[in-house]
């Protein structure tokens, strides 16, 4: 076993291999940039180097400076996580003339299964399915939307060097497949710096099944069973399980075997995923049905392994490291099992109800359910960030993993709502309680699970309001009320109770909440009970309200309701979480704003830090709302501007490839109301 491994990553997934290498008694260095100076990753670990700027082009995928960085330190090998350099062919060749071990699979492997095309070929000549397209080098135009119109619509554009969803757009129909793959190959240079696509036909009601993997340099090989990343958005992953819900043992050991050919094919060593695409003809109710083809292999660990160590209770990063230092495989095909069922949720900072655009700030209140980290638990925790910490525009969305494993999947997904319930995150956008959406949908929690399950649902998923006005304006008040009598003296004058010797005390309070202006009245009555009422005319909501303050929050009952609400003020936002979802309502201060004058309108602004990619109008120009105006690129991927009314364009503030702050004017737009 190694004496001293290097990190080359950041993050969860810096934090997760540490925590193995800790265990085995091996020693961490840490890579970091300017921006990750004080993250976790560096403070877990026994060393840490400063390897450059913020961006990761000028720190985690200069690899030249990773390995001068394993030299100095005195490692012996490298681990590099998944993402940045962990299937760069020519980082792993470097690794090894440094006299260093990449913990990983040889060079070779990662350049035969990089390619979607090429890997494609390979796999057809192993005998794994395919499914029908095209995989060819000839990449002009015109042939490739010959290819898709021969293959049938829809089809499936994807990055040949792509991954994580990036460089992928699904065309319907003849007539779009120019301007999708114009976007497509943009993309993908801009990510991978390939533009090379393949054209494949876009499967129908589509399973995402892939099969983990595990190869030594004894030539053993051995596949770990199934995950289910069936659940996405954007195809990026969401929601994971292990094992697939409606497996049947006979096509489980047909995918793994096929998984194992592949790896074979290419001589694999080390931890991989092959991904299959698996039809479902005869709907979810016949599994039996069911038909694999192959996608692509990922040359590294998945960020959704925690699954597969739950139902196995293995540690795959100490496999990784194992087999690094030459050990053999721990065990063969027949000593493997499944026990109990896993899900995974990605948290992320990103806001759903505005097409999942990534979010940035700071984490002013990172509370967890009880957990276990980097370690197998009936709830499990892997995150890379501390409260206070920030989530910045120069990296992956993802703040934290939530494994959940149970006895049966029911019993997992009681877990997992219970657990993502108790996930109470303040300062920015995350996508929690659309996590807790997705899994309560009868379709998931039935196990009707393809990759369209997100859209097919979007009727209960986006822009819900789980607690409502009422509940949220009577937490807000008992928070209120509980915060002035915590700034209470001992005197009798500086009570803030309502104290009175006759006649009615009230006190009015307003609100914003779902973007409409509220008002609230609390009276005080004899004998210090409280009466509140929420609203105003027939939609008023009123009745006594009962408070107690708790350790994890409020205890509150207000018309004809009972719930628990942990309240969190920023400002004045309160930030609401109960058993039912969350919200937040924001208390108005009539003095602090009176006199501000109403928003100007026509102004598009940019909705995160990112850079300006292009702009498909100039000064002048007409538009019609709803039009594409211009291009951003933040957190690796694209996002399209568009027109919020018809309108003529004014001027353009910003020149593509400059680099904005979240709210600069990109563009100024006379709305046609004032043309």
């Amino acid at each position: 076993m190694f004496k001293k491994i290097l990190i080359a990553n950041r993050g969860e997934i810096a934090c997760r291999v540490a925590a193995t290498a800790r265990r085995l008694g091996v020693k961490t260095v840490a890579v970091y940039s300017d921006a990750d100076a004080n993250a976790k990753h560096v403070a877990v670990c026994d060393e840490a180097v400063h390897i450059g700027g913020s961006a990761p082009k000028e720190s985690y995928l200069r690899w030249e400076r990773i390995i001068e960085a394993a030299q100095a330190t005195g490692a012996q090998a490298i681990h590099p996580g998944y993402g940045f350099l962990s299937e760069n062919e020519d980082f792993a060749k470097a690794c090894a003339q440094a006299g260093l071990v990449f913990i990983g699979p040889p060079p070779s492997a990662i350049k035969d299964m990089g390619l979607k095309a090429e890997s494609k070929q390979l796999m057809e000549k192993a005998g794994v399915p395919l499914v029908p397209g095209y995989h060819g080098s000839d990449q002009d135009p015109a042939l490739l939307q010959r290819e898709a119109d021969r293959i049938g619509y829809p089809v499936l554009i994807k990055a040949s060097a792509g991954g994580g969803g990036k460089g992928m757009r699904a065309v319907d129909k003849s007539e779009d497949f120019a301007a999708a793959l114009e976007s497509c190959k943009r993309e993908a240079i801009n990510s991978f710096g390939d533009d090379a696509v393949l054209v494949e036909k876009y499967v129908l009601r589509p399973r995402h099944i892939e099969i983990q993997v595990f190869g030594d340099t004894q030539g053993n090989c051995v596949y770990l069973f199934e995950r289910d990343c069936s659940v996405q958005r954007r195809h990026q992953k969401v929601l994971e399980e292990a094992p697939a819900p409606g497996m049947t043992p006979a096509l489980r050991q047909q995918m793994g075997e096929a998984a194992v050919a592949a790896a074979r094919a290419v001589k694999y060593v080390g931890a991989g995923t092959v991904e299959f695409i698996v039809e479902q003809p005869g709907g979810y109710a016949k599994p039996e049905d069911m038909k694999f083809y192959f996608m692509e292999m990922n040359t590294r660990l998945q960020v959704e392994h925690p699954v597969t160590e739950a139902i196995t209770g293995l540690d795959l990063v100490e496999w990784q490291l194992r087999v690094a230092s030459g050990e053999p495989l721990p065990l063969r095909q027949d000593e493997l099992s499944i026990t109990g069922h896993a899900i995974e949720a990605r948290i992320c900072a990103e806001n759903p109800d505005n097409n999942f655009l990534p979010a940035t700030g700071a984490l002013n209140v990172y509370g967890l359910p009880e957990c276990v980290t980097f370690e197998r638990g009936a709830v499990r925790v892997d995150s890379g960030v501390r409260q206070g910490d920030a989530i910045s525009p120069f990296y992956d969305s993802m703040v934290a993993k939530l494994i959940v494993h149970g006895d049966t999947r029911a019993q997992a997904l009681a877990r997992l709502d219970e657990a993502l319930a108790q996930t109470h995150i303040v300062g920015l956008a995350t996508n929690v309680q659309f996590l807790r959406r997705v899994a309560r949908t009868d379709a998931f929690t039935n196990a009707q699970l393809d990759t369209a399950l997100i859209p097919r649902e979007q009727a209960v998923l986006f822009h819900q309001e789980p607690v409502g006005l009422p509940l949220a304006a009577a937490a807000a008040v008992a928070k209120t009320l509980l915060r002035e009598r915590a700034d209470e003296g001992v005197d009798p004058f500086s009570r803030r109770d309502g104290f009175h010797t006759h006649g009615v005390v009230q006190r009015r309070f307003e609100f914003e909440f779902g973007g409409a202006h509220a008002k609230a009245w609390l009276t005080y009555e004899r004998g210090g009970s409280l009466h509140l009422a929420v609203g105003e005319g027939d939609a008023a909501v009123a009745g006594p309200l009962v408070f107690t303050p708790q350790a994890d929050g409020i205890e509150l009952q207000f018309a004809g309701q009972r719930t628990r609400a942990a309240v969190y003020a920023q400002g004045e936002v309160d930030h609401i979480f109960t058993p039912r979802g969350a919200t937040q309502i924001t208390a108005i201060d009539l003095l602090a704003h009176a006199g501000e004058a109403a928003a100007e309108g026509g102004r598009l602004t940019a909705p995160m830090p990112g850079k300006v990619v292009s702009f498909a109008v100039k000064a002048g120009d007409a538009v019609t709302k709803g039009q594409p105006l211009a291009v951003m690129e933040a957190m690796k991927m694209e996002h399209t501007i568009a027109a919020p009314a018809d309108g003529v364009v004014q001027e353009l503030l910003y020149a593509p490839g400059d680099q904005v702050t979240e709210g600069a004017e990109l563009l100024k737009l006379v709305v046609a109301e004032k043309v």
